[in-house]
């Protein structure tokens, strides 16, 4: 059981916005202090981050910026109150 695949599915506008946060996260020294917590966890950070970068092809693209623009808002957009401070929700 343990060999087992399991599989996520994100929309493309989240996997690009998760795929560029974990680019810029993983290698400082605070995410990577909290992840140490549980060194198990670097397994599976590593698997999505490499599934990410190398299933994304928007990460190649002139215009890279402005589509993870667009899918922040979105994402944001259908957030609603998820994740506001307490006094903005």
């Amino acid at each position: 059981m343990a060999d087992d695949d399991f599989t996520i599915k994100l929309t493309r506008d989240q996997a690009l916005v998760l795929s560029d946060w974990l680019y810029h996260r993983m290698g400082t020294e605070e995410f990577d202090s909290l992840v140490n917590q549980d060194r198990a966890v670097w397994s599976p950070l590593h698997q999505i981050a490499g599934t990410l970068e190398t299933s994304l092809v928007e990460v190649f693209m002139p215009d890279y910026a402005g589509r993870l623009d667009a899918a922040r808002d979105r994402l944001l957009n259908s957030l609603g109150d998820v994740g506001l401070p307490i006094d903005e929700a």
